[in-house]
């Protein structure tokens, strides 16, 4: 076997995911509704995050020929119906965590709606507007026409509230560099509730370096901060207003996550050069936002106890090709506990004296993966993302140009 071919073995595995966890009947308020994870006690736990990873999927999976045109199509014009008409959501953006049956705000969602998930869905919708037209396209625009970009806007930070509840306010600030990268080319490129370009001058920029890499890091360094809007924005030969080059950094960024586990400062299990990639994943002792040194202001994430997720590295395929497949030929080839009818699962840890691995794959962690492997193979993705008229107006206005390779 070629080591390629380990990326259309990981590939069909994340699509299945996205085609068979999701709520399809066509007479349920939830129809298209994609599950969180796998575990078997989160049946009705829909992330409509994974929802906007799993329209990009169906894509996919039609071009690659695993599903027909028609099936794509039907259960995306469904999900994009049940956006429009039953999903929760307020001021337009939707709750994090759905019912996956009734489309209301899951029992143990925040208590907010949440912009970062909102936006990753919309991602989905956008692309799949641009592949389909007609009225999935139309059903996009009343979606996106719908969210108030301005109610998540702190014009005295000039920056985004991190949440909103429409009796008291906005609360928390996106003031860092995160995977919030789309959320400035979504909200500017509003056509109705749009909120002004300089908001991208308003989230901290701090250069840090680890090892032989120099980067902006976000706080704690999950790896999945520097890889979410890459999913869809092409930022390979681009450059902003400031001259910073944010593919360069996530490779930087990426590169530097793999050196931390060469150098193994705690003496970890497992690390080493085949055998990394940090983010939040799920872990021995529950859901953690791992993240690699060097940490923001002090900020120390839960602990590195180990725990490593394989969609730090195959989500980074675009940035660091060989280093990624060298790593998936290695878990291929020595952890059959790892893979199962949808892929990787979410982590491993070989601490103590018995190896551990997730019981779960997770719907972020598939979407990365699936669409960084499509970009990498084929563009795809960013092809259709980088052509529709709000994304091109947005990057425009915020000064992201593209540039001579």
């Amino acid at each position: 076997m070629k080591q390629e071919e380990i990326l259309n073995i990981e590939a069909k595995g994340c699509f299945d995911f996205f085609w068979n966890e999701a709520n399809t009947d066509p007479a349920s308020p939830g129809y298209g509704l994609i599950r969180d994870n796998t575990a078997v006690d989160t049946r009705d736990f829909a992330s409509i995050a994974s929802v906007g990873f799993g329209l990009s999927a169906i894509i996919i999976g039609i071009e690659r020929d695993w599903i027909s045109f028609k099936d794509g199509k039907k259960r995306v014009l469904g999900t994009m119906k049940t956006f429009w008409n039953n999903a929760e959501h307020s001021e337009g953006f939707f709750y994090h965590f759905l019912n996956l049956q009734t489309a209301k705000k899951f029992e143990a969602s925040y208590d907010c709606a949440s912009i970062i998930d909102t936006s990753i869905f919309l991602n989905g919708a956008l692309t799949a507007a641009e592949y389909f037209g007609g009225e999935i396209e139309a059903l996009f625009e009343k979606i996106y026409r719908r969210v108030d970009w301005t109610k998540y806007y702190d014009e005295a930070r000039n920056m985004y509230f991190m949440g909103y509840n429409p009796e008291t306010g906005g609360f928390g600030a996106w003031d860092m560099y995160a995977e919030q990268m789309m959320q400035y080319i979504l909200g500017v490129g509003s056509p109705t509730h749009a909120v002004p370009a300089q908001i991208y001058d308003g989230f901290e920029r701090s250069l840090v370096t680890y090892g032989d890499y120099t980067f902006y890091n976000s706080p704690g360094g999950p790896l999945f901060t520097h890889q979410f809007s890459h999913a869809w924005f092409d930022f390979r030969d681009v450059r902003d207003v400031d001259g910073v080059d944010w593919f360069a950094n996530s490779v930087a960024a990426t590169l530097a996550q793999r050196e931390y586990a060469m150098d193994n400062p705690d003496q970890r299990a497992g690390y080493h050069g085949n055998s990394w990639g940090v983010t939040a994943c799920q872990g021995p002792n529950g859901y953690v936002a791992y993240g690699t040194p060097p940490y923001k202001d002090g900020i120390i994430p839960e602990g590195n106890d180990g725990t490593i997720a394989p969609a730090a590295a195959a989500g980074s395929i675009v940035f660091t090709p060989k280093e990624t497949l060298d790593m998936m030929w290695y878990l291929y080839e020595n952890m059959p506990e790892l893979w199962d009818q949808y892929g990787m699962l979410d982590a491993y840890n070989l601490e103590g004296e018995k190896a551990w691995y997730a019981d779960r794959v997770i719907g972020i962690d598939k979407g990365v993966t699936l669409l960084m492997i499509e970009n990498y193979q084929t563009g795809l993705i960013w092809e259709l993302y980088g052509r529709n008229h709000y994304v091109k107006k947005a990057a425009g206005m915020l000064g992201l140009e593209r540039v001579d390779a």
